[in-house]
């Protein structure tokens, strides 16, 4: 646990002097207030509640993605993951490193959307606690490409189909049914439905969204464990 804990120390400090890094958490919990504040509310058509489930789904599935993505990118690229795995660091403590300040940010916003949404009580605990979820497989996806790519330009390079086939093809979904069938695999498409409803039932959505968690894990770790020397 030193070894994860002195990992997350290194990456609050290394994102808090990036201000890009920091406005990547930021924007997608401001544009869904702006959106609901002078869209939303105004509107007796349009939920008010419609935008924060929008970009709180997008959110899960593109940021941690991309924030862990570049992290790790950058760690192989400067040689510091060749050096932890020489040292002997363990995947889990890493991954738990670099991920975990990802995720208490992505916890922060995740609250935050849910205040902005009006949710309360035991919906608010549903809606952050899916986002959380989405946002660990997004975590977890985003370190596995890192770790596969040989540099930050080619880890963003194949991160961005990626996520945006995660962000995106939920949306696409509402007007398709056949993309919905083919996506209800995926971990986004299963927060998508929860935020957008947390009065249903959470069993199935929440199992498929372990799955992917769990598919994810073991990607990481053979890519840490194949890749990591190559750095």
């Amino acid at each position: 646990m030193r070894t994860a804990r002195a990992i997350f120390i290194k990456q609050i400090w290394d994102t808090l002097k990036n201000r890009m890094m920091l406005v990547q958490f930021i924007i997608f919990p401001a544009i869904a207030f702006i959106m609901t504040e002078l869209v939303a509310k105004p509107s007796e058509d349009i939920t008010d509640s419609i935008f924060v489930t929008m970009f709180a789904a997008m959110f899960a599935g593109m940021t941690p993605l991309m924030m862990t993505n570049s992290v790790i990118a950058e760690d192989k690229e400067h040689k510091s993951l060749r050096f932890l795995v020489m040292a002997g660091v363990k995947p889990w403590e890493y991954l738990l490193g670099i991920g975990g300040f990802v995720l208490l940010a992505c916890s922060l916003m995740s609250v935050t959307f849910g205040l902005i949404g009006g949710f309360s009580g035991v919906d608010l605990v549903k809606f952050v606690l899916v986002l959380i979820l989405g946002s660990v497989a997004s975590v977890v996806l985003g370190a596995s490409i890192g770790i596969f790519s040989k540099n930050q330009q080619a880890a963003t390079a194949t991160a961005t189909p990626v996520f945006m086939i995660l962000a995106f093809s939920p949306m696409i979904s509402n007007f398709n049914d056949t993309v919905g069938r083919v996506t209800s695999v995926l971990y986004t498409q299963q927060v998508k439905e929860i935020v957008n409803n947390v009065d249903m039932s959470l069993t199935q959505p929440l199992l498929t969204i372990l799955a992917n968690i769990s598919v994810l894990l073991i990607l990481f770790v053979v890519a840490y464990k194949k890749k990591g020397l190559r750095a």
